[in-house]
This record gives structure tokens, sequence and C-alpha cells, in this order.
């Protein structure tokens, strides 16, 4: 017997029911805010990951030589295949060109709850403007499909890369030193990083400045820390999209969090995340912000930001909040009795599905005892008998599935009284 690979999974119709449930309802969310939607290709050249991310991301990918020898990897995210389609078909396209997705993806990792080695991603992303008004808009959009999904529990937490970068060069950390404490900081083990910076000699007082920095939740605290006037431009673009995600969007339920150190070599400017605490471990939701990657796939350079969300944790997320998932059952199950009203039988189905219905028809001939059985087993609301005492008074029989009630209907009067 042949088993499913680990970290892959199957899909009951039900659980697929919920999945294309909240892919409408985002796909809904992305367009509302004048979103196009796209696909690319499952797998690209190994190349173009290995450009966005640096030789550390092979661990990850499942990649291999193609017969003509061509390296190719399948994508683990969609950023890097969005960014290259436009620099290779769109970059002519009036700005600003606003484009989601959805896709599979996939990574070496390890199989834990809402992580897999195939995953769903949703996302989008934006090029051609930087304008505060655009940022605050993409936060708004990514904690609105989330809300709109049904999700209770969100903690939105926002920060900016250059300012952060900013603070590191003030205190003299090198890129080498970055590159050890960044995952520090990303766990917030704050005690840590004290600790390696004074092994890198940098003084007690900047270590723990630098701490006090990554700490704050406070724009006025963040100006004490800022000394280039290049910086203080990003502070204040940076305190314009935080007012108008509140006063415009009315996003009040915010955090500032300067630890957040996503991608520290492309992303730059606004970085934020959404999660929600009762994952655990795994509780981020999402993940965007500014990013520069056109230039580096051989585009002509223009601003852009966006933003990934784990679709597959996102259901988790509903699950464990008990989401009630709405459910679409049979409008009607039709059960000619014996051979002799099967072509009857088909005529009316045909009939009832043009009128925009949900109908199934007893396919195995069963006896009219199972044939309920079944009707109720699917959840059928109704039960459509055709046998010689209906078709004598050009009649079906309706049973409610619910309540058991039986009325004998008119055929011509049968859609009305299935609705």
């Amino acid at each position: 017997m042949f088993k499913i690979p680990r970290g892959t999974r199957d899909f009951t119709s039900q659980e697929m029911e919920k999945r294309r449930y909240i892919e409408e309802i985002m796909r809904t969310t992305f367009m509302s805010f004048g979103y196009n939607e796209i696909q690319t290709p499952t797998f690209e050249t190994l190349e173009l990951f290995k450009a966005k991310s640096g030789q550390e991301i092979m661990d990850e990918l499942y990649y291999f030589k193609d017969k003509g020898n061509r390296d190719l990897a399948l994508r683990p995210e969609l950023t890097a295949p969005t960014i290259r389609f436009y620099v290779e078909k769109l970059q002519m396209e009036p700005k600003p060109l606003k484009l989601f997705y959805f896709g599979n993806c996939y990574r070496y990792d390890r199989p834990q709850k809402g992580r897999y080695r195939e995953f769903k991603q949703a996302g989008c992303e934006i090029i051609g403007t930087d304008s505060p008004e655009a940022n605050a808009e993409l936060i708004s959009l990514a904690y609105k499909i989330l809300k709109n999904s049904g999700i209770k529990n969100l903690k939105l937490n926002i920060g900016n890369l250059t300012i952060l970068s900013s603070v590191f060069n003030q205190l003299k950390i090198t890129k080498d030193q970055q590159k050890y404490i960044i995952p520090l900081i990303d766990k917030s083990m704050f005690e840590e990083v004290i600790d390696a910076l004074r092994d890198f000699g940098i003084e007690n007082k900047d270590a723990e400045n630098l701490v006090r920095f990554l700490k704050t939740t406070e724009i006025k605290f963040i100006k004490g820390f800022i000394e280039d006037d290049e910086t203080k431009k990003e502070l204040e673009k940076f305190e314009t999209i935080l007012t108008l995600l509140e006063k415009a969007f009315g996003i009040k339920d915010f955090k500032i969090q300067m630890n957040i150190v996503r991608g520290l070599d492309y992303y730059k400017g606004l970085v934020f995340e959404i999660e929600t605490p009762k994952l655990g471990a795994e509780k981020q939701l999402c993940g965007g912000g500014e990013y520069d990657l056109i230039s580096l796939f051989g585009g002509k350079d223009a601003p852009s930001a966006g933003f990934a969300i784990g679709f597959d944790r996102t259901i988790v997320a509903l699950e464990t909040e008990n989401f009630n998932f709405p459910t679409k059952n049979i409008d009607v199950y039709v059960i000619p009795l014996t051979e002799d009203f099967i072509e009857k039988a088909i005529i009316i189905v045909q009939a009832l599905r043009e009128a925009g219905l949900t109908v199934d028809l007893d396919l195995l001939r069963r006896g009219i005892g199972k044939s309920l059985k079944y009707a109720s087993s699917i959840k059928a609301k109704k039960a459509m008998i055709i046998g010689p005492d209906e078709i004598k008074q050009n009649s079906v029989t309706i049973r409610d599935m619910d309540t058991g009630e039986q009325k004998l209907i008119k055929i011509e009067n049968i859609k009305n009284s299935i609705r």
C-alpha cells in the first residue's frame, strides 16, 4: 500500500469546503482593494531563489535537474516568482501595480502543527509607490483579510528595518555581528544579545541601549535614538503610516515592535507581522513589508512592498477558535423506485440543476429504505421519490429529511417547493 509523503496532506471534501470558503473571502477582499490575481509556475530556476535568499536557502529547497540538465526548484514562497514575472513581463504596466495570488509552496522543513512541507500561501505585492498611505493600506488589507476570514484574536506588530539598521550603524555593530545577533533578536533573547555584543567589544552602555531600543513601543522613545537626517525622514514616514492606520483605516490595536528582523538583506523600511497567540510557537499568520528585489532580479528599480499569509495556519487558527464554517448541503436527492423511472428522474434532475439547485441522483438502484438512509448520511435537505403512483398523477413525493414530512407535488411545481 502506498502512503502519503511526510509533510503533505490529503483533504476531504469537507476540508476542501472550508478551504474554498476562506479562499473566496480572501480573494474578494483582495479585489475590493483594487488588486488583480496572477499565477506563476510551481517550479522556477534554482538561481532565482538563490539570488533572493542566498546559498543557505538550499537546505530548505526541493531542487532537481530536468532532462535538459537545467537546475530547477519547487517554489518555497511566492514573492520571488511574482517579482520575476514583473521584471520579465509587467514593467511597462501602469503604476501602482497591485497583484495578488494563491499557490502551493514547498520547503523541506520539520513537519508540525501548522507547518508542512507542502503548504499554501496567499499574498500580494504593490509595485510603484512607497507612500505612507500605500503602506498603511497594505497593512490594513492584511489585517482585514484575516478579520474577514473570521479570526477574532489577532495581534498586529509593526517595525522598521531602516531605523533598526541606522541604530546598528550608530552603535558600530558590523554586518557580521548583526548576522550573529539577529536570530537572538528575532527570538527576543535580549540578555543573550547583550552578552554577544560584550564579546564583540561593544560597550556595555551601548549594548543595553540597543536592547532598550528593541523593547520600545513608543515613537517618542525611538526619536531619541535617531541622529542622521535620512533616518529622521524615515521615522516621519513611519509615524505617518501609524497615524493613517489608526485614524483613517480604523485599526487601533497594533504594537510598535522594533525587533522584527525578517529578511534584513532585502527587506527595508516598514515591516509587520500578524499573529494569533492561540497557535503557540507557530502563531504567525502573516508577514510583510517593503523590500528591494526588482533591481536584484535585473529590473529597473521601483518601490515595492507586499505580504504573505499562511493559508493553512489561518484554517488551523479558525478551527482552534471553534469557528463555525458554513456547509453547503445537497438540496435534493432524487430516488427513482425502479428502472422504469430513471429517464424521467434524470430529466427532472437536469431541470433542477439548471435552475441552480444542488441535486444528486441515486445511481446504485437501491431500495427506498437504503436510499433514504444515504440521503440522510449526505445531509440532503430533501429527498424526491419517483414511482408509479407519483407518475400516474404527474407528480413526485418530496420528503423533508429533517422532519420526515412527505408531500405529493406536481412536477411543474417542483422548483418552488424545493427552494
